[in-house]
């Protein structure tokens, strides 16, 4: 087997996670109880299952991270105000005598 790429490792370490946690799901809904089950999963997630053709585990890969990204940039907070920000804002209106 070829060796994984970054991207590759990183969606197996974080489905194996998953997996660890209890919060790893089969494509029915259900909580996956078996580690070779949560092997194939990350694999396949990756993009690298050996039973899959390169165009189908490209396309697995790139739906992957289309998917990572969407959730990490759901997770981001929002951007807080800096000191400077503040202090300006409040220079217009001073409530000291």
């Amino acid at each position: 087997m070829p060796k994984q790429s970054p991207a590759q490792k990183k969606t197996v370490e974080r489905v194996m996670h998953e997996y660890k946690h209890g919060e790893l799901q089969s494509g029915s809904g259900k909580k996956v109880k078996k580690r070779k089950q949560a092997v194939a999963i990350a694999l396949k997630e990756a993009g690298s299952s050996k039973n899959a053709s390169k165009s189908e585990n490209k396309r697995n890969l790139a739906k992957t991270r289309k998917k990572e990204s969407d959730q990490t940039a759901k997770a981001k907070p929002a951007k807080k105000r800096t000191a400077a920000k503040r202090s300006a804002a409040g220079k217009g209106t001073s409530s000291r005598s």
